[in-house]
């Protein structure tokens, strides 16, 4: 049924704004400008601490483990989302040119430094620093090209645009890391996103001059670092727990149980410090709108369900089709007719459409049904790579829809005060906490339903009466393990099929709005940064005020 958004008495759509991009040197052509701005995202977003398509070439060669490799990126993801509610006001304080020029240095620094022999605890601290570094350059760049994409700062448009960027990079940059770790060495994609950062350094000194976002700089005064960093120590805790908790024996480990109390004296402070400090890097208010705590809640039950393409889709690539990474990669290209038509649909569904929402997130839902249902109905131990093509363009065409869905929605219901701040939480569920805690779960459950299928079915392993048979105990051992971690695999997708269906089911039948009717007016960067400089006076004389009646008190 069609819903529409418009309601009786809405208020008319916000006229456009004027798009320019003064940073550039005269000489550069201004149709030019916003095209090269799209060039330099796409290479912050092919940047990273390590790569997982080439996470097996990494294992053989330091010896480590995939646990290792996933924390490297697990720590990369934190990096970014606790970056979130500082970047307007790194904005504010910095040039244009200043801050994509450090980011890119500091993206080649860990880059670099990653390839040495370093303790695992130092990598992963410098895939945090790169993860800031690479939202930073990227928000840098999408923020001076909003205009050019919407006018009128449509998040309807804007959000499908940008997942575009973010998605296509992020499958590229799987499938160049895998095939330069099969056709060369697995550094070399390190290399090659060293010279992305040259090119915009490039760029950025011969093309562009110094230009500050606002006619006078806002200090960076007010920020609590601290309370950052506790948030950032405790998602690494959380994120360790999870990530380790299975190969660990979870609660059998010792590691894991000082691991969980310390996790919750951090997350204690890190409350505490956000309910009475005077400004806290999370507002409390923040909770306070309407629907947020249910959405948040539903992007970490979605994340739990699509981590089955980090595990089971994995086992079944590599334990029972035996694929290499190139060619799981290659495979993985077929997500992209899907994200890109999953945007355009989103574009359609709320900004040419204007319709509810959260019937958006159940299309979504849907599609991720169809993707499991595709690998639950035709898995097999000898399945033809082709038919996995379809199931995997619905995959791509769910998680684009669902992501640039949740995205509006957040952005729907709260303030522009706190935005930001809810984007990072949000980033936090949805790019490693929900999908840390799945994949936890979907790597339990195949544990358990390996060892059950070897249970029910190992009576029948007779040396004695398979060699009477003529048949050789070790193929047929291979081709048994492989059945059975197919059978298992298969499991748990029918178990995420019925998850996906629900949660589809649900959303179709909750028939309240979750956002408001109509896409809020999106200010502009001078009247945002105005709020934020009079809101960092009035701290300061809230501060001084509180100076004066202690020095009152003392001196009475």
């Amino acid at each position: 049924m069609q819903t529409s958004l418009h309601q009786a008495g809405a208020p008319a759509p916000p006229p456009p704004m004027k798009f320019s991009m003064p940073m550039f040197r005269d000489f550069v052509p201004e149709g030019l400008r916003p095209w090269i701005y799209v060039l330099q995202a796409f290479c912050f977003q092919f940047s990273g601490g390590v790569y997982l398509g080439s996470m097996n070439n990494m294992i053989g060669e330091r010896a480590w483990m995939r646990e290792d490799v996933l924390m490297c990126l697990y720590a990369n993801l934190i990096g970014m989302a606790i970056y979130f509610p500082v970047l307007f006001r790194m904005k504010f304080h910095f040039t244009n040119r200043f801050l994509l020029i450090c980011s890119t240095l500091t993206i080649i620094a860990c880059n670099l430094l990653v390839l040495l022999p370093l303790p695992k605890p130092i990598i992963w601290g410098l895939c945090v620093v790169c993860g800031m570094a690479k939202i930073q350059g990227t928000f840098e760049n999408m923020s001076n090209i909003q205009l050019w994409m919407t006018p009128t700062r449509d998040m309807g448009v804007f959000f499908p645009i940008l997942h575009i960027i973010l998605l296509t990079s992020i499958e590229v940059s799987a499938f160049l890391a895998a095939l330069f770790a099969f056709e060369h060495h697995w550094m070399l994609m390190h290399w090659f996103v060293c010279g992305l950062m040259l090119f915009v350094i490039f760029v950025q000194t011969l093309l562009t001059r110094p230009f500050h976002a606002m006619p006078k700089i806002i200090p960076l005064k007010g920020i609590d670092w601290f309370g950052a960093l506790l948030w950032m120590v405790f998602c690494l805790q959380l994120t360790y727990m999870l990530n380790y908790g299975d190969w660990l024996d979870w609660w059998h480990s010792p590691t894991i149980r000082l691991l969980c109390g310390t996790s919750l004296i951090t997350l204690a402070v890190c409350l505490q410090r956000m309910l009475y400090h005077p400004q806290p890097y999370y507002e409390p208010a923040m909770w306070t709108y309407r629907h947020v705590v249910p959405i948040i809640v539903l992007i970490g039950i979605v994340e739990m369900l699509f981590s089955c393409e980090h595990v089971l889709e994995m086992v079944y690539y590599e334990e029972v089709m035996h694929y290499a990474d190139h060619t799981y990669e290659a495979l993985n290209q077929w997500s992209l007719p899907g994200i890109w038509a999953g945007c355009l649909f989103s574009v359609w569904w709320l900004k040419v459409r204007q319709w509810n929402v959260y019937k958006l997130i159940a299309i979504g839902l849907t599609a991720f049904s169809l993707y499991a249902a595709g690998f639950y109905f035709r898995m097999d131990a000898s399945l033809n790579i082709e038919a996995l093509r379809l199931p995997i363009v619905c995959r791509g065409f769910s998680y684009s829809i669902l992501c640039i869905a949740f995205m509006w929605a957040l952005h729907a219901m709260l303030s522009f005060r706190h935005f930001f701040q809810a984007l990072s939480v949000f980033n936090m569920i949805h790019m490693f906490v929900g999908g840390s805690a799945g994949a936890a779960l979907h790597a339990h459950g195949l544990g358990y339903y390996v060892a059950d299928g070897f249970a029910r079915y190992s009576h029948a392993l007779d040396a004695v009466r398979l060699s009477a048979r003529g048949v050789q105990i070790g193929p047929y051992m291979e081709h048994f393990v492989e059945n059975m971690l197919a059978q298992s695999v298969k499991i748990l997708f029918g178990w995420t099929l019925y998850a996906g269906i629900f949660f589809a089911l649900l959303m179709l039948l909750w028939d309240i709005p979750m956002v408001r009717h109509r896409v809020k007016r999106m200010q502009t960067w001078p009247s945002v940064g105005f709020q934020v400089l009079s809101r960092f006076r009035r701290q300061q004389r809230l501060k001084k005020l509180r100076q004066m009646r202690r020095a009152r008190t003392a001196a009475g």
